[in-house]
């Protein structure tokens, strides 16, 4: 069942994120990188979904390498790779790969991991395994940028029931998000209901799955960092840069590897 669900998840993924901002994303990663490091040339992405942020990442020059658990998702990044100028998709390789374990021998200027990838590591293992494989891949100095819940704000203003409509020319899609909180794990479990309507047949289509969401506390990003060998420079609201606080649910951390 579980990858039935990541493979249909994988189909209809850009359609339900087709409201993402992603050009403003990777213009604020690129001024992230740009404020801290200059003659920056490689980045690894860890969990590159449908290869969105890497295709704009390497409009801006950048060599991208990206991995994903999910087998279909990287197959969506391929596909959609051919469909970029010559000169982009050169910059572009994807892979499937565990953030948790993937060892390439490869070394990167930088290692990001966007949309939450570092909270679905509901588990300081899997957190402590995930930042060592950004250690493992980053040069001397290199920068690891990534995203996650921040644990303030998701206990501030909790999470409550969503309804999301979207549609193209082929479908209609309704998908229910009905959390479920764990505080003593610090854990918020989304059970998605989503429905597709074949606007041709009027055939609909259900289907359900559940994705296990950690909320994390700066402190213990810099404990677990530490255990890692990297060292935390910064940690603001995503996309604004702002101080983090009780309203932050999107937290950015950016990381670096002193070490050689």
């Amino acid at each position: 069942m579980e990858k039935k669900i990541f493979k249909d998840y994988a189909r209809y993924y850009d359609l339900l994120y087709k409201d993402k901002n992603y050009v403003d994303e990777a213009d604020y990663v690129h001024q992230i990188i740009h404020g801290h490091r200059q003659s920056i040339q490689s980045i690894l992405e860890l969990g590159c979904g449908t290869g969105l942020h890497a295709a704009l990442l390497a409009e801006k020059k950048y060599a991208v390498h990206g991995i994903d658990k999910s087998p279909n998702m990287v197959e969506r990044a391929e596909l959609q790779k051919e469909n970029l100028p010559q000169d982009i998709s050169n910059r572009l390789s994807f892979e499937q790969g565990d953030a948790c374990n993937y060892r390439s021998g490869r070394k990167y200027d930088i290692v990001i991991s966007l949309f939450h990838v570092m909270s679905y590591q509901t588990s300081n293992k899997n957190l402590l395994a995930a930042f060592k494989t950004a250690k493992e891949h980053l040069n001397h100095n290199g920068l690891f940028i990534f995203d996650c819940w921040y644990g303030p704000a998701v206990l501030t203003s909790r999470p409550s029931v969503r309804i999301k409509r979207i549609e193209d020319d082929k479908v209609s899609i309704i998908r229910i998000a009905e959390p479920d909180m764990y505080p003593n794990r610090n854990r918020v479990d989304v059970n998605y209901q989503v429905f597709i309507k074949d606007k041709s047949t009027g055939k609909v289509e259900v289907l359900k799955e559940m994705h296990k969401i950690r909320y994390w506390f700066q402190p213990e990003i810099e404990q677990i960092l530490a255990l890692s060998g990297l060292s935390l420079i910064n940690a603001q609201e995503w996309l604004s840069g702002s101080e983090l606080d009780l309203n932050t649910w999107n937290s950015c951390f950016i990381v670096e590897n002193k070490s050689k």
